[in-house]
């Protein structure tokens, strides 16, 4: 679609100055509707174009576990999860929350072993579903980060949707458990996350007593980094971030 406009209305220096031209003078009102209106509307269908559909629906069936995840990259974070791990669905609460993607996680596992499986496979199912919601990555920022603190827990997370999965793990827990979940297992879910949906993840806790708030402090780094990482550039909506031509 290509626009053909002038910047200057039709009206001599004196008219100029009279409104009230605008509002009974037909040519001006075209002038008015090519200049702005349709440039406008353009424009809101060009951003449209780029941002719409990004959604995705994942569904994994193992003999360990029966997955179904679905993401909205532009949502507003809602969150609705069912992984059978109490702390696990407070921690993807999380990253929904504050990367503002609504994500749904519905997780049958075998619990009855222990959660590892559930766990790792959620991380598998939600980056496929992101790497799935982002397309060919066009217009994306592609690169988030966020050095975020939680009372006296504080993580660093930088990531890049790079289609290169790679993990950078540097956390520690003093308890072996939080509620139904391993401490072990946060790295688990990480690698998981990074190596499905194509991410160069680095995960660092600076400081930090309460395991806890060391977790959280984390998930919501992560999400935040996330959120800066999947919005549209304003700057370069229709561009691809790389030199290469793909990612």
């Amino acid at each position: 679609m290509t626009l053909i406009y002038s910047k200057e209305p039709p009206l001599n220096q004196t008219e100029k100055t009279d409104f009230s031209k605008f509002f009974t003078d037909n040519a001006l009102w075209e002038w008015y509707i090519k200049n702005f209106m349709l440039k406008s509307i353009y424009t809101v269908i060009k951003k449209h174009k780029i941002m719409s559909n990004r959604t995705a629906k994942i569904t994994r069936k193992t003999n360990e576990t029966e997955i179904s995840v679905s993401v909205n990259l532009d949502g507003t974070g809602k969150a609705k999860m069912s992984t059978g791990i109490g702390f696990f669905d407070h921690m993807l609460d999380q990253l929904a929350k504050h990367s503002l993607i609504d994500m749904e996680v519905t997780c049958k596992g075998d619990l009855h072993i222990d959660a590892h499986h559930s766990v790792e496979d959620c991380g598998i199912a939600l980056g496929q579903a992101l790497k799935e919601a982002l397309g060919d990555k066009k217009g994306i920022r592609r690169y988030g980060h966020f050095d975020l603190v939680m009372d006296e827990a504080r993580s660093s997370v930088a990531l890049d949707f790079s289609n290169r999965a790679y993990l950078v793990w540097k956390a520690g827990f003093t308890c072996d458990r939080l509620g139904e979940m391993d401490t072990e297992l946060f790295r688990e879910f990480f690698q998981a996350l990074a190596g499905a949906g194509g991410i160069t993840l680095h995960v660092t806790n600076l400081t930090g007593f309460n395991n806890h708030h060391i977790a959280e402090s984390i998930f919501k780094a992560t999400a935040k980094a996330m959120r800066m990482a999947v919005e549209t550039d304003p700057r370069a909506s229709d561009q691809l971030p790389s030199t290469k031509g793909a990612l």
